[in-house]
């Protein structure tokens, strides 16, 4: 959420930044417009309010003195009450509008963002590693799964619907190795591991701003809660309404849990194998920075390179996006999208997506601390993926496929399966 005060000072700039990030960018108009109302009801409650209590306090002092009240004081005393009573539900039903537009204002690109309208607009800013040579036709990873019995989609698909899928034997052992290695690895880093809820309030998704824009995306409970798509909505609201220390900061999370996506729009894509999925799992880094913004885009590029580091350990090669506006999210400032090579598709896949916001996420949740100068402030966060499975499983398996039909099993995860191949 943006600062109402920066609206009313850079319209044109939020409503270009709407436009540039494929939003609406007439919700910065109907937000001035409501805003003007809202404080224009505002002034007239409190000049009621304080007429009242003048009114209430002329009255006290006429019976302190032991006279009676005047009846013209009491009168007027009952019109202010029924004209305050009139105008406060007018005001609440302002208030209300005003927030529910405040929270379809997208945030402010980063100087350095290209603008574009699409994934065309994307520049790649570096490609690492060597891409695999085979002396044979790749397969995909589906394929090579299927043969080596690690995969089964066609009973998980009457089980579990469209994208379900079964892993099994050595497929399981591999996917619990990556998450268990990028988990120890940023352990070692300093953050903080924690398990998260998979079913959040409405009210994380839209302090993330996963909500309004990507309501559609996501399956809602029974009782009204909603599947997280990302670990990212309950460790950045994990801090939600309180106020820390500047010494307090950096904090630095990571979290591992399962993460739910409806793939709305996504209708014929990624049909095969377990690149697009509904139900997947996922280590993912949380950082809380001060009000910084050089501070916050060195921890972007070291969030960054953390994810980069551990594509480099499981030697797959990589390239890292600088997405445009009109391809990243709404609340985000900048955005970094990197790719892993999939041999068969002879292509980069997005493995990984990394983000930060400056306050648009601490505003909305309302996580603030305070500076050595004792002066409030906003948290500045930014979040990054670590690992995502089985996209990343996959990629694995097409990279380091053998001619014979063998998988062999990337060096640092060797010791969590005990062995250097998978073979039938």
């Amino acid at each position: 959420m943006l600062d109402i005060n920066y609206i009313r000072d850079n319209k044109d700039l939020v409503k270009k930044a709407a436009s540039n990030k494929q939003l609406d960018a007439n919700v910065v108009d109907q937000v001035l417009e409501v805003d003007k109302k809202r404080r224009e009801l505002i002034r007239k409650v409190e000049d009621i309010r304080q007429q009242i209590n003048q009114n209430a306090d002329k009255i006290k002092q006429q019976v302190q003195q032991g006279g009676k009240p005047d009846s013209a004081d009491i009168k007027q005393g009952k019109k202010l009450k029924s004209q305050l009573k009139e105008i406060e539900p007018k005001l609440k039903e302002v208030e209300e509008n005003f927030n529910n537009l405040m929270l379809q204002i997208p945030n402010i690109p980063a100087k350095d963002v290209p603008i574009g309208p699409d994934e065309s607009g994307n520049i790649v800013i570096r490609q690492v590693g060597t891409k695999p040579k085979f002396n044979f036709e790749p397969k995909p990873h589906q394929e090579l799964m299927y043969d080596l019995d690690l995969l089964d989609t066609k009973r998980a698909v009457k089980i579990g619907g469209f994208r379900s899928y079964f892993l099994k034997n050595e497929a399981v052992l591999l996917e619990q190795a990556i998450l268990q290695y990028a988990l120890e690895t940023m352990v070692k880093d300093g953050f903080t591991p924690m398990t998260v809820p998979t079913m959040v309030k409405k009210e994380a998704l839209i302090g993330t701003g996963y909500f309004p824009w990507g309501e559609e995306d996501h399956y809602t409970t029974q009782d009204g809660t909603h599947l997280a798509g990302t670990a990212e909505v309950a460790l950045t609201a994990y801090h939600q309404g309180e106020t820390l220390t500047e010494k307090d900061l950096p904090i630095k999370m990571v979290g591992i849990s399962p993460c739910f996506r409806r793939e709305v729009g996504s209708y014929g894509k990624d049909t095969q194998g377990i690149v697009r999925v509904r139900q997947f799992n996922k280590v993912e880094q949380v950082v809380y920075t001060i009000a910084d913004e050089e501070e916050t885009r060195n921890w972007h590029e070291k969030i960054t390179q953390i994810a980069e580091k551990i594509l480099q350990d499981l030697e797959l090669p990589y390239q890292v996006l600088l997405m445009c506006t009109g391809d990243m999210g709404a609340g985000q400032c900048k955005k970094y999208d990197i790719g892993t090579w999939f041999p068969a598709q002879e292509k980069y896949r997005e493995t990984h997506s990394s983000s930060y916001f400056l306050d648009f996420q601490a505003r909305r949740l309302n996580i603030r601390y305070q500076d050595k100068n004792g002066k409030l402030k906003y948290v500045y966060t930014l979040n990054n993926t670590v690992v995502a499975t089985p996209r990343l499983l996959a990629a694995i398996i097409e990279n380091n496929q053998q001619a014979d039909g063998t998988i062999k099993v990337p060096k640092v995860l060797q010791k969590y399966l005990g062995k250097e191949s998978i073979s039938r």
